[in-house]
């Protein structure tokens, strides 16, 4: 469980959650998109109140939420998956396609039917077609091979530039993530014990791992 944090974020930053296993990153994840009920404290938008265990009414407010299961309908192909989720006003499928090219020739395959990187780019695809205020993506690189990480993470930077939606990140890829988020919290056991700029949380490794080996765990 997460607990005792504070973070107020403008349009078009990037939020990288890291930490090891189980320090409760995806349930903070969870909690903003209102699958899991808040204990406590207020989640706001545009300064409005959220209220707490309303995911459909939280995502009709503009969170939408990655799950790191990536929750495809797996017999539907690609284009029925992005279709089936688009809003009026969306970007088209063409707008989708130029952001991740390697799905461009995978529109007619069943989304079960493809690599964990094609998915996870899926995933992320048919989150943008839901016009995302603010996006929430839960181990964007789970299962995935380092090399196709190293394409995927740098997408992040494009969606928030480009769409301006707030993007929060829960990642394992420590390094990676620093890389293209603005700030950083590491969470250990609930808490928050690390939180900056992530340039330079960057340049800090030592604090990052120490935070790490205090539970046991490395990165």
């Amino acid at each position: 469980m997460a607990r005792d944090i504070d973070v107020s974020l403008r349009e078009g930053v990037v939020l990288a959650i890291l930490g090891p296993n189980g320090a409760g990153k995806s349930t903070l994840l969870n909690t903003i998109a209102g699958i899991l009920p808040r204990c406590a404290g207020d989640i706001a938008l545009d300064g409005k109140p959220l209220r707490s265990g309303k995911p459909i009414e939280m995502n009709k407010r503009g969170i939408v939420l990655v799950p790191d299961d990536r929750a495809l309908f797996t017999r539907s192909t690609v284009r029925e998956n992005i279709q089936i989720a688009r809003k009026s006003g969306a970007p088209q499928l063409d707008e989708m396609m130029d952001m991740f090219p390697a799905l461009r020739d995978r529109l007619k395959v069943a989304a079960g039917q493809l690599s964990g990187g094609e998915q996870q780019m899926l995933a992320v695809a048919r989150a943008l077609v839901q016009q995302p205020r603010v996006l929430l993506i839960d181990e964007m690189s789970m299962g995935l091979a380092p090399v196709i990480v190293d394409d995927l993470l740098p997408v992040v930077r494009r969606i928030a530039d480009e769409t301006r939606a707030v993007v929060i990140l829960v990642e394992q890829h420590v390094e990676l993530a620093l890389e293209v988020a603005d700030e950083a919290i590491v969470l250990v056991h609930g808490s928050v014990r690390l939180r900056g700029p992530a340039h330079e949380l960057a340049r800090d490794r030592e604090r990052i791992e120490a935070a790490y080996l205090s539970t046991g765990d490395n990165f």
